[in-house]
């Protein structure tokens, strides 16, 4: 189950400059799934996750994708996506252990006081509707169809640390 990270921790965008969760929420929440490139079920619910992210592209929070890879890996898995999505490179998971994940795919909603607000591992429609529902709700937004057609069945995803 996903926990506060520590406020120290630092996220590594692929194209900028690294900075600390806290840094990562002086103006916006920050809303982010986290993709392991390595496994089917991360690339099955790539398309959802774009879906999802995108819809809150233009509400009062960041969005990202946080990948358990290198940036070389993580261009390599979303291609132009990572000039679209702020990407977050992690090869070697300690964001992902510093947010408490314990399965892949993920989807997070980091509150601008650094407390995970919300946060569904793995895929199941149900639980990443009600993290899209609460975020739009803070964000006066309006949250995403979840599921949609084309949107994959439900799955258990991969272990976070590999």
């Amino acid at each position: 189950m996903a926990s506060n990270p520590p406020p120290d921790l630092v996220l590594a965008p692929i194209n900028g400059q690294a900075k600390a969760v806290r840094e990562w929420l002086t103006t916006f929440h920050l809303a982010f799934v986290a993709l392991d490139p390595f496994t089917n079920e991360s690339a099955w619910i790539l398309e959802t996750a774009l879906r999802v992210l995108r819809t809150f592209d233009q509400a009062d929070a960041r969005v990202a994708f946080l990948v358990t890879a290198t940036p070389d890996e993580c261009k390599l898995f979303l291609g132009p996506l990572t000039r679209e999505i702020l990407t977050f490179a992690d090869p070697d998971r300690t964001a992902v252990k510093g947010f408490g994940l314990q399965r892949l795919p993920a989807f997070v909603h980091l509150a601008m006081d650094g407390t995970v607000e919300n946060a569904a591992e793995g895929w199941d429609a149900r639980e990443w509707r009600l993290v899209a529902d609460h975020l739009a709700k803070v964000t006066s937004w309006t949250a995403p169809h979840i599921p949609a057609p084309g949107d994959p069945g439900p799955f258990a995803g991969t272990p976070a640390l590999g």
